[in-house]
């Protein structure tokens, strides 16, 4: 008897290191739940246990999906347990083995053509296995997905938008410095970036960086700072821009306050207290310290010096009054030619203003234009001026979705002329139905619009109207026509853009379009407009 250890030492050595790439797959078997039907041990993968994706026989007639046959020997040939469960284990037959198993091609064709539906809450996608694992597993807008940043469960649709603005653990970039940070910590960034926007309370300008508005703060003609004459009593607080202007036209309060303080200190230095020289500057001494009175005063006074320095300190304090009064003049002379300088640069700007704006209306009036121009050409691309009109539909799937998910339940056809100077027309679409054709059949109606030669027509309009959806393999296709109402407001001339749509709730059966329709190839319909020209 051979062990089962030599039996796999020796698979082992015949092993080859992998599948084919044309057999490869990264995804273990289909979920169980996709089948409309109960299914079959024969189409179970013995190691995952689902339906069977591209299915691997291994020589004991055991089948696996490829990629857990894959994973099972990744290391080389192991015994089947499957064999070993249902109790007829062969060491010679019963290993697993890349070198003899095979691709189970007539399994696969039994397991693609399974009927199956789409497993989400929401979505009513319906069709075969094959269909599923090609087109919809994977990219269903149901489909919940987990987020690799924060773990929550989201739907696949709204994927893009949550990683954008939902996620709390996304990463942004700074718009203002560029910095990379966690969303959680955008409130603390905005606090700190030097980049950051502000905007000055005083002159209201905007977006000036947090790096410069202490900058902006000094230098700014609105922001209000005290008169340069506050130490000596002025309590005038005004703009930065209006400091030039305020000592203008308060040069005698201030002149009189520095009076003031000149009086002040001429009565302090004849009264009891006297002043005292320190290396050029006048310091003060109270009565407290005042030398006594009696006839030692004049001895004191005369080898003090006192009298004669308080003199020359009020004399110098006045010339200095008188220089900063020729000051004051002279800066209202300059102030005055700058007044009429801003003056001049006002009139200029204005100026420009003016042709600034006239500009801005100029140009908006050409894009009005051009916006026009364009909506006319797409109308002349797509119309037609017979009465006949066919709307290619693509993309049939994802705008059904949409009209499912009450995203787009509806949509237009391009507008189309019963002749050049004619009616102007369209058709209304609803991909999931509408009224009693909802969730059931496709609905089609018909819009009568505003055209600009109305007023040339014969009103109401009362022309058989003929709708139909093409078959494309021009066998059999659904049609319907009917008469217009002449007393429904539908088809009296229209006062707006367009009239209230009439036609057909229930056009088409949505079950029409399932599985393999000849009405509906590569995801696109064809649906064709044949309005009457009798009696025009």
């Amino acid at each position: 008897m051979i062990s089962t250890a030599a039996t796999v030492g020796k698979w082992k050595a015949m092993a080859r290191p992998s599948l084919p790439s044309s057999l490869d797959s990264t995804l273990p078997g289909i979920s169980r739940e996709v089948l409309s039907v109960s299914m079959e041990p024969k189409y179970q993968c013995q190691q995952c246990k689902e339906i069977l994706r591209k299915p691997f026989q291994a020589q004991c007639g055991h089948r696996f999906c490829v990629f857990c046959f894959k994973q099972l020997t990744s290391s080389g040939p192991i015994p089947c347990e499957a064999c070993r469960a249902e109790g007829i284990f062969e060491e010679a037959m019963s290993m697993l083995n890349i070198t003899v198993a095979f691709p189970d091609n007539a399994a696969r064709r039994e397991i693609d053509s399974l009927p199956a539906k789409c497993p989400n809450d929401g979505c009513s996608w319906s069709g075969t296995l094959k269909d599923y694992e090609g087109q919809h597993e994977g990219r269903c807008d149901f489909e919940r997905v987990k987020c690799e940043a924060c773990q929550a469960v989201i739907l696949l649709s709204e994927k893009d938008r949550h990683n954008e603005r939902e996620c709390e653990a996304r990463t942004l970039n700074c718009k203002y410095c560029k910095v990379t940070f966690n969303f959680k910590e955008i409130k603390a960034h905005d606090e700190i970036c030097q980049k950051f926007p502000m905007q000055c309370k005083d002159c209201g300008k905007k977006k000036i960086p947090r790096e410069k508005f202490q900058e902006h703060t000094k230098s700014c003609a609105k922001s209000k700072s005290a008169c340069q004459f506050s130490e000596i009593g002025c309590r005038a607080v005004v703009d930065n821009g209006k400091q030039q202007e305020h000592e203008q036209t308060s040069v005698m309060e201030h002149l009189r306050l520095m009076l003031s303080v000149l009086s002040s200190v001429r009565l302090r230095a004849e009264g009891a207290g006297e002043w005292q020289e320190d290396s050029g500057l006048g310091l003060y001494r109270g009565p407290e310290d005042a030398p006594p009175a009696g006839p030692h005063a004049a001895a004191h006074n005369a080898g003090r010096g006192g009298g004669p320095g308080v003199q020359q300190k009020v004399t110098a304090l006045e010339n200095i009054v008188c220089v900063l009064n020729r000051e004051v003049e002279r800066s209202a002379l300059t102030l005055e030619a700058l007044s009429r300088q801003h003056r001049l640069d006002q009139e200029k700007i204005e100026n420009l203003s003016n042709k600034v704006r006239q500009l801005e209306r100029t140009l908006t009036m050409r894009d009005l234009q051009l916006a026009e121009s364009e909506q006319s050409l797409r109308e002349l691309q797509f119309c037609t001026y017979d009465g006949v009109f066919i709307w290619k539909i693509a993309d049939f799937s994802r705008r059904r979705q949409d009209a499912v998910g009450g995203r787009a339940p509806a949509m237009f056809s391009p507008a189309f002329y019963s002749s050049k100077y004619g009616y102007k027309m369209c058709l209304r679409l609803y991909l999931n139905g509408d009224g009693t054709g909802r969730g059931t059949h496709l609905s089609l109606f018909f819009v009568v619009m505003r055209g600009k030669y109305d007023a040339l027509l014969k009103w109401p309009f009362s022309q058989k109207v003929t709708l139909m959806l093409l078959d494309q393999n021009n066998r059999e296709h659904i049609i319907d026509a009917f008469r217009p109402d002449v007393s429904s407001t539908s088809f009296q001339r229209p006062i707006s853009e367009m009239n209230i749509a009439s036609g057909c709730p229930l056009f088409c059966p949505l079950a029409k379009l399932a599985g393999k329709s000849s009405y509906l190839r590569d995801d696109t319909i064809f649906i064709k407009a044949i309005v009457d020209l009798t009696g025009l």
